[in-house]
């Protein structure tokens, strides 16, 4: 279970998180809402790029604020980004995967065991020996993804990875997302302006706007909820 008591970030007179607190405990949850509403920011508390001024955030009975972001990616903390991060051209596709496990107390065999088991998860493994340059922007994106899943990940935070994919693409990474819980002992935390990606993933989800939590609870009951329609969806039909 993940628990966010009264998390508050203020950047100079802009509250960016107002007091959010909620108690999380499904495979894969939605975080939702317009532009500006604090997704990220929320994202970079548990990631320990911000400081919040008030709050708590544990998982899994660990206070992740009492951590470094690099003892937080030690203890099991994964996430990425809305743009491309660090997939290096001169490495090959699996040692970019490798090198994400150097600080992580294994040998050398079980490094490799879990950078192939991800690659696999990912489709990516025919393509182990590739320099990431020659892969298509989904392809990086999946290298992306199994950097973040290779060794025993506890919590996963994926900051729109939908973005800029076409249907064929959104639709691998939906069945990949949904297989997440199946295949590795993590939750995972899902900002995306993909509706259907929400529906299709997220059993719960949290929706922020202007900083603050307006709704928290199963998927299909958030997205009808007059407030988020009137915050983030207009009167638009949401998929079932």
């Amino acid at each position: 279970m993940i628990d966010i008591q009264g998390v508050s970030v203020s950047f100079g007179g802009v509250q960016a998180l107002r007091s959010v607190a909620a108690a999380i405990d499904d495979p894969v949850v939605g975080i939702i809402g317009p532009n500006g509403a604090g997704k990220t920011t929320l994202l970079n508390v548990f990631s320990g790029f911000v400081q919040p001024e008030a709050g708590h955030v544990q998982a899994f009975g660990t206070s992740l604020l009492d951590m470094a972001p690099h003892e937080r990616a030690r203890w099991g903390l994964r996430r990425s980004f809305q743009t491309e991060q660090v997939v290096v051209d001169d490495l090959s596709v699996a040692d970019n995967v490798l090198v994400m496990l150097d600080p992580l107390p294994l040998s050398r065999a079980q490094k490799e065991r879990y950078t192939a088991d991800a690659l696999a998860f990912v489709g990516l493994q025919g393509k182990a020996d590739l320099a990431p340059r020659t892969l298509n922007t989904f392809e990086r994106r999946m290298v992306e993804l199994a950097k973040i899943l290779a060794g025993k990940p506890k919590l996963i935070l994926l900051d729109e990875p939908g973005a800029g994919l076409g249907e064929p693409e959104v639709a691998e990474l939906e069945r990949i997302i949904k297989d997440i819980p199946r295949r590795f002992p993590a939750m995972t935390l899902l900002i995306d302006h993909d509706v259907e990606l929400i529906v299709a993933t997220c059993a719960s989800t949290l929706v922020l706007d202007f900083g603050m939590l307006i709704a928290h609870g199963p998927t299909a009951e958030v997205l009808q909820d007059a407030r988020v329609r009137a915050a983030y969806l207009g009167d638009e039909e949401i998929a079932q």
